[in-house]
């Protein structure tokens, strides 16, 4: 699978279907997705950001470079005592690839590691890559394998990857994320509902690839998941620049500029995720889980890819540099935002119902 990416950063465990899917439009998918359609079936338009929305990201870009730097250096650390060095990273496509190179590095820099990084497929409601995860048993002890994503919703992949790792045995279906304010692992770098400056963009911070894919038609039986690489954004392209962003602050300056009280180090709110997006689905009415999507990450997301309904952010946050791009998004898509008390997260996102479209 072709990226932007360098070659020794990462492996990618995808099949390269440039010109084979045709995009959609983002209402179409949506009207299509709550019709019963699987969105791993569909492909959509990515677009370039606007320039004011540029600058919104660079300056999140400028104000949390420094803290992501410190959640990947806390993570490492507690991967090499927890894992120990012979661990092999295996991102899930595509946010957990940035955070993956991201600990190869400071792991090659900061503790003389070389440890082996792959991207591979992992789909709510359809599982797992089976030929990408044979491939990888053929070459490492099951013990080796250890899941790295970009952050925790609500844990929905995190249930996924439960239920498709239980098909080999030693596996563990533990994951390492940044950030995890749906109190779900230990494995991360804080509880924090942190702002990863990756989540801003779409492929143009995530080596220029598509997010994965799978139909029959187009993925064979013993093909990887599929993966679109998007050549034609190169020009727009800030995915090494992102990763050398963080990477100056690895590891001294990181805690220059946050001590060790920081709230980077702060345990999640009692319950988990999952709960407060049941509670907040209840207080909507809405009957599908997966219209809520809860945490600055995922909030993002839905302004980028979905149809939003409207944005919920925590009265102590709505002023805070961490949400200047969720509220640039929603201001440029014309979504309301709304007031509401959250415990875990700074913002929920809410999709809009197919039937209101």
């Amino acid at each position: 699978m072709r990226s932007s990416y360098r070659e020794e950063d990462v492996v990618l465990l995808l099949k390269d279907i440039t010109g084979l899917v045709e995009p959609q439009p983002t209402h179409e998918r949506e009207k299509l997705i709550q019709s019963g359609r699987h969105y791993c079936e569909m492909l959509p338009i990515e677009y370039v950001p606007t320039e004011r929305y540029m600058q919104v990201y660079q300056e999140a870009l400028r104000i949390y470079a420094a803290p992501t730097a410190w959640a990947v250096a806390r993570l490492a650390e507690k991967i090499l005592h927890k894992r120990g060095p012979d661990t092999v990273l295996v991102s899930l496509a595509r946010a957990g690839i940035p955070v993956g190179i991201l600990l190869k590095r400071f792991f090659k820099q900061y503790r003389r590691l070389e440890l082996p990084h792959y991207a591979i497929s992992i789909i709510r409601g359809r599982g797992i890559d089976h030929n990408a995860m044979r491939y990888l048993l053929e070459r490492y002890e099951p013990r080796q394998l250890l899941f790295v994503d970009g952050w925790i919703g609500k844990g929905a992949i995190f249930k996924e990857l439960e239920e498709a790792v239980a098909a080999y045995p030693g596996v563990s279906p533990q994951i390492a994320v940044l950030a995890d304010p749906a109190n779900i692992t230990d494995l991360c770098g804080t509880h924090e509902d942190l702002l990863i400056p990756s989540s801003c963009l779409n492929c143009t911070v995530s080596g220029l690839i598509s997010r994965t894919f799978l139909r029959s038609d187009v993925i064979g039986a013993q093909d990887f998941h599929g993966a679109v690489f998007y050549g034609e954004l190169a020009q727009s392209d800030l995915s090494e620049s992102f990763l050398e962003a963080v990477e100056q602050y690895f590891p001294d300056k990181a805690q220059e500029q946050l001590r060790p009280d920081s709230s980077l180090q702060n345990p999640a709110a009692p319950g988990t995720g999952m709960e407060e997006a049941e509670q907040i689905a209840e207080a909507f009415g809405m009957q599908d889980i997966h219209l809520v999507k809860p945490g600055i990450g995922e909030t993002t997301r839905v302004l980028l890819r979905r149809v939003p309904w409207k944005v919920l952010v925590d009265a102590r946050w709505e002023s805070a540099q961490a949400l200047r791009h969720v509220m640039r998004l929603a201001q440029e898509k014309n979504v309301p935002v709304e007031r509401y008390p959250l415990r875990h997260y700074k913002c929920c996102g809410l999709i809009k119902r197919a039937a209101d479209l």
